[in-house]
């Protein structure tokens, strides 16, 4: 399954300053990996050490919060667009 990868300004340069990637997925686990291969060292900058979204990146599936799915299980659908989004704090 292709989906559309929108990458956020600061890890653009991962990505050979590319806005959207496509990747063959079937859930955000293999999405990660796919980005991984890829774009090398991406992945480190989204994921802890032991491979889970870090807890100031966002993921949005067609515009929901896969926090509010199924996490990294959430499946995914040829066509879908996957949306990393970097919190911002301030204040």
């Amino acid at each position: 399954m292709t989906v559309k990868v929108l990458i956020p300004t600061p890890l653009q340069k991962l990505t050979q300053n590319q806005a959207t990637v496509e990747c063959d997925a079937a859930n955000i686990a293999e999405l990660l990996e796919s980005l991984e291969q890829n774009c090398p060292g991406i992945k480190a900058r989204i994921c802890d050490d032991e491979g889970k979204l870090r807890r100031f990146v966002n993921f949005y599936v067609n515009n929901e919060d896969i926090r509010f799915l199924d996490g990294q299980s959430t499946s995914l659908a040829d066509g879908d667009e996957v949306s990393i989004i970097p919190a911002i704090a301030g204040g």
